[in-house]
């Protein structure tokens, strides 16, 4: 039997609106490709339009749980192409690419700031934060609308953290480190075995189980806990010069007893 809390944890996730969006050309894109996606069951991430082959459309989208697999991109590919033949967004011929985020994905939902807390990003302010427009470092959080960023590049003296507004930013990306690589291999092998379930090839899980993957997989990678060393108790030593002297007098006592 289905878990309705997980039904009603996707709907919410689908719902949820992008703050970080594209202008222009791409705005009137998204305008048409972002409905049929989320009809599917799908959440556009970015779309970007650029002059490669003549003219590109690359379409970034995701399931709710942050995965797309190559049979998703091609059958995004199969229900978004007449749509957008028939809307005509695009004056030109234009070459269609449906992908997932990557790795480095984009982050244009407060979701997403929310699950990536604690991973290196890059953020492009398309408002200027205090006469500053580019930004490096590590989420530390999210405080209403605004990101909460700690700078890696600031001068000693200065206060690192920063609070940016979400609608104020251009572009939010991750920075590819060793520890989102880890993350993003953990959350393909749980979006694997979740398709397997879904084909029948695999037990489906308990309830509690799958609420327990759900959790898994939106909550933001735990921070690894320093190991200490076992503090070592200190025994004073038994070779000094004073342990010798005591065991010769012990033992010219022993000779002149006998």
């Amino acid at each position: 039997m289905t878990d309705p809390t997980v039904h009603a944890a996707t709907d919410e996730l689908l719902d949820e609106p992008r703050l970080v969006v594209e202008p222009g050309v791409a705005a009137r894109v998204a305008a048409v490709a972002a409905p049929v996606l989320q009809g599917m069951g799908y959440r556009l991430v970015r779309i970007k339009v650029s002059g490669e082959a003549g003219c590109t459309v690359q379409i970034m989208a995701e399931r709710p749980d942050g995965t797309m697999q190559i049979e998703d991109c091609e059958a995004v590919s199969r229900a978004l192409s007449p749509v957008l033949d028939i809307a005509d967004p695009i004056e030109r011929a234009y070459r269609l690419e449906i992908s997932s985020p990557g790795i480095d994905r984009p982050l244009v939902r407060r979701s997403d700031f929310e699950r990536y807390t604690g991973h290196l990003v890059k953020i492009e302010m398309a408002v200027a934060h205090e006469g500053r427009k580019r930004f490096r470092g590590v989420l530390t959080g999210v405080e209403g609308d605004r990101v909460c960023l700690r700078r890696d590049d600031v001068r000693e003296g200065d206060n690192p953290d920063v609070l940016l507004v979400m609608e104020d930013i251009s572009d939010a990306r991750l920075v590819l480190t060793d520890e989102l690589i880890a993350e993003s291999m953990r959350r393909g092998k749980a979006a694997e075995r979740a398709l397997r379930e879904d084909l029948g090839l695999a037990p489906p899980p308990p309830s509690h189980a799958q609420r327990d993957r759900e959790k898994a997989m939106a909550a933001p990678p735990k921070k690894p806990t320093p190991k200490t060393k076992p503090l070592k108790k200190k025994t004073p030593p038994t070779n000094t010069k004073q342990h010798r002297l005591a065991a010769q007098k012990q033992r010219n006592g022993h000779h002149e007893g006998d």
